[in-house]
C-alpha cells in the first residue's frame, strides 16, 4: 500500500484514489485536541465533533484512532444523533481496511450506510457505498464492486460534492480495469478527469491521467499510452511528487514485458531508476535494479543483470541463504555415508572368508577416515559461515546506526519500535543549491550523482566535526539538526558555525573547479524551536523530525540568497553574542506573513571552543 498518508492505494499495480473527505488529515490536530479530551469538559455535539476530529487526524496510533470511533459510535447511539453515527462508522471502517481487518471493515460501512439513510444524509451514503467498493475491491471481489461503485456514483451525482463523485467514477474504472472491461473503464475515466480539471484538483489530474494511460497500455495504444502518462508525470513533478512517477515507469515495465517486448520494458525500467537515483527515492531504487536484472536476464545479458542486481542486494540482507548451505552440505555427507555403507553390505554377503573380512575391515576403518574427515571439513565449513554470519551481524549494526542516531538505535533494536520524543530547543539547518534544476536537466546521471555526492562528503564531515545530527537529503537539498537526539545548550552555536564552514567550502570549491566538473552556489537557512523526533515507518527505517520549526527553517533557506546563511529570530536571539550578523528587516513569508531575519556576515568568528561541562553534555 503506497501513500497512506494522502490516502490513495496501489490495487494490483493500479493507482486508485480514495478520498475520505475535502480536509486533510495532520497530527498536529490530534496532538493538540487530545489536551482539550483529557479535560473532559465538552458535552454533546462539540465533544461528538471532538471525537470525530480526533479519530480523523490521529496518523501515528491507529489503535487510538479507532478508539476515538468507538467512542464517537456509542455517543452518537445514546443521543440519537444519525450524522455523527455514520461518521463514526466510517472512520471505525477506514481504521480496519487499513489494519487489513476487511470483513469488520465492511461490518462498519454497512452500519454507515444505514445510519446515513437515517440522518438522510446523501452524500454520507454515497461515500458509504464508495467504501463498500473499495473494500470489495480489494478483497478481489470484482462484480460486488462493481455494483457498489454504480451505487455509490447515483448518490453523489445528486449531491454538490465533485471531489467524492470523481473519486466514485474513478475507482469504480479501476474495478472495470481489473476486469479486462477496458471501454467501460475509460468512460469513467473520461468523466472522472473531466470533474478534476473543472474543480483544478490536480492531484486527482494526476492519477486519471496515469491510469487512462495504463488502460490504452494494456489496449496495444502505446502512443496515447505514453502521451497520457507523460501528463500525469509532468503533474506529478510540478507537485513534486516523484515517487509515484518512478512506480509508473515500472508499472509499465511489466506491461510491456507482458506482451514480450523487451526493449520497450526495459526502456520504462531504465527511466525508473534515473528518476529514483536522481531524487534519491532509496527504495525505488532496489525495485528498479530488480526489475532490470529481471529484463537483462531475460535478454541473456547475463552480466549486466548481475550488475543490477547487485544494485538491489545492497537494500536486503546478503546472508539469507546460509542455513540452505548448510541443509544442502548436510544431505550429502549423509548421502556418500549411505553409499559407502551399502557397498560394504554387499562384499560381507559375497564372501564370508577371512579375507573378506579383513577387507571388510579395510573399508570400514577407510569409511571411518571418510567420515572422520567429513566431519572434520563440515566443523570448519560451520564455523566459517558463523565467522560470516557474525561479520554479516556486525555490518548489520553498523549500518543502523549510520542510518539512525545510536540512541534510537538501540532502542529500536531492543523494542522493534521507536518512541517519538519531544524536544524544547533544537535548530534546524537546510541547504539548497542554485539552480541544481537547471544542471540537472544537462548533466549526465553519473556526474550529477558525482557532483552532490562531492558537496554532501564534506557536509558529513562537518556534521561530525560539530556533532550534528544528519536528517535526510532529498535531490540537491540537505537538511541537518542540532541539539538532538541529546538535548545541549549550544547547538545554536554549533549549527551557525557548520554552517559558515559549508558556505566557505562551497565557495572555495569553485575556484577549484576543472572543465569536468560542476559546482554550484548554496543558499543556507537556520532557524531554532521545539520539534517532534522519531522513526517513520517499519521497513527501511528513517530518523525523521517534524514540527512549525522544521518548516520555518525551510522558509529561512528559501528566502536565503545564494552563499549566503539566513536565520531567524529565534536563532538570532540565540548567537548574537557571538557572530556578526546582518539584519534584513520583517519579509514576507509564504503561508506566514512577515518574518524577521538576519544574515550571518561571511568574516564572522567561529563558534569557542566546547567547555569540559558541555562535553559531559554532549556525550
Amino acid at each position: 500500500m503506497l501513500f497512506k498518508e494522502r490516502a490513495y492505494y496501489l490495487i494490483v499495480g493500479f493507482l486508485c484514489l480514495i478520498v475520505y473527505t475535502t480536509a486533510a488529515q495532520d497530527q498536529r490536530i490530534a496532538d493538540s485536541l487530545a489536551v482539550i479530551y483529557k479535560n473532559g469538559q465538552l458535552e454533546g455535539t462539540e465533544r461528538l465533533e471532538l471525537l470525530r476530529n480526533l479519530s480523523f487526524n490521529e496518523l501515528h496510533d491507529p489503535a487510538l484512532s479507532l478508539k476515538y470511533a468507538e467512542e464517537l459510535i456509542t455517543l452518537a447511539q445514546a443521543e440519537n444523533n444519525d450524522l455523527y453515527l455514520y461518521r463514526g462508522y466510517i472512520q471505525k471502517g477506514n481504521n480496519h481496511k487499513l489494519t487489513g481487518d476487511l470483513e469488520v471493515a465492511l461490518e462498519a460501512f454497512f452500519k454507515s450506510v444505514e445510519a446515513a439513510k437515517a440522518a438522510t444524509y446523501t452524500t454520507g451514503e454515497g461515500t458509504a457505498y464508495m467504501s463498500i467498493a473499495d473494500t470489495y475491491s480489494i478483497m478481489g471481489n470484482a462484480d460486488n464492486a462493481e455494483s457498489y461503485y454504480q451505487r455509490a456514483i447515483e448518490m453523489l451525482r445528486i449531491t454538490n460534492d465533485s471531489i467524492s463523485l470523481a473519486s466514485a467514477l474513478l475507482n469504480a474504472g479501476d474495478a472495470y480495469f481489473n476486469s479486462k472491461k477496458y471501454e467501460a473503464a475509460l468512460q469513467n475515466f473520461e468523466e472522472s478527469g473531466r470533474i478534476f480539471k473543472e474543480v483544478n484538483y490536480l492531484i486527482g489530474t494526476a492519477y486519471n491521467l496515469g491510469n487512462v494511460g495504463m488502460v490504452y497500455a494494456e489496449q496495444g495504444k502505446d502512443a496515447l499510452a505514453e502521451q497520457n502518462i507523460n501528463e500525469a508525470i509532468s503533474i506529478l513533478e510540478e507537485l513534486e511528487d516523484y515517487y509515484p512517477i518512478s512506480v509508473y515507469l515500472t508499472y509499465m515495465s511489466d506491461i510491456y514485458l507482458r506482451k514480450e517486448d523487451l526493449n520497450t520494458a526495459l526502456s520504462y525500467a531504465e527511466r525508473s531508476l534515473e528518476l529514483a537515483t536522481t531524487y534519491g527515492l532509496k527504495d525505488q531504487i532496489g525495485d528498479a535494479n530488480l526489475k532490470l536484472s529481471e529484463l537483462h536476464e531475460q535478454a541473456g545479458n547475463s552480466q549486466t543483470a548481475y550488475e543490477h542486481y547487485k544494485g538491489h542486494i545492497l537494500f536486503r540482507d546478503s546472508v539469507q541463504n546460509i542455513e540452505t548451505i548448510q541443509q544442502m552440505a548436510d544431505l550429502r555427507t549423509d548421502f556418500e555415508v549411505s553409499q559407502k555403507q551399502i557397498e560394504v553390505d554387499l562384499l560381507n554377503q559375497q564372501k564370508r572368508n577371512q579375507r573378506i573380512i579383513v577387507i571388510a575391515t579395510v573399508i570400514a576403518l577407510f569409511l571411518i577416515g571418510l567420515l572422520a574427515l567429513g566431519l572434520f571439513r563440515r566443523n570448519k565449513y560451520i564455523q566459517k559461515t558463523n565467522r560470516i554470519i557474525e561479520q554479516e551481524r556486525n555490518r548489520s549494526e553498523n549500518l543502523l546506526r549510520n542510518i539512525l542516531p545510536e540512541e534510537t538505535a538501540l532502542e529500536l533494536k531492543m523494542n522493534g519500535k521507536v518512541q517519538a520524543k519531544k524536544f524544547d530547543s533544537v535548530s534546524v539547518l537546510f541547504t539548497d543549491f542554485k539552480g541544481f534544476t537547471r544542471y540537472a536537466e544537462n548533466l549526465a546521471p553519473e556526474k550529477l550523482v558525482e557532483s552532490v555526492d562531492y558537496y554532501f562528503s564534506r557536509f558529513d564531515e562537518i556534521m561530525e566535526k560539530y556533532q550534528l545530527e544528519k536528517i535526510k537529503t532529498v535531490g540537491d537539498a540537505y537538511m541537518c539538526a542540532g541539539g538532538l537526539p541529546y538535548p545541549s545548550e549550544d547547538h545554536a552555536l554549533k549549527i551557525v558555525s557548520a554552517a559558515v564552514e559549508i558556505a566557505t567550502f562551497v565557495n572555495d570549491s569553485k575556484k577549484l573547479i576543472s572543465k569536468d566538473q560542476t559546482r554550484f552556489d548554496i543558499r543556507i537557512g537556520i532557524n531554532t524551536g521545539p520539534v517532534v523526533a522519531g522513526v517513520v515507518g517499519t521497513k527501511k527505517f528513517a530518523y525523521d523530525i517534524w514540527g512549525d520549526t522544521v518548516n520555518i527553517a525551510s522558509r529561512m533557506e528559501a528566502n536565503s540568497e545564494p552563499g549566503r546563511i539566513n536565520i531567524s529570530e529565534q536563532t538570532y536571539g540565540l548567537i548574537k553574542g557571538h557572530f556578526d550578523c546582518e539584519y534584513r528587516g520583517e519579509i514576507k513569508v509564504k503561508n506566514r506573513g512577515k518574518m524577521k531575519m538576519y544574515f550571518v556576515k561571511p568574516d564572522t568568528t567561529s563558534m569557542p571552543v566546547p567547555s569540559d561541562r558541555e562535553k559531559q553534555v554532549l556525550h
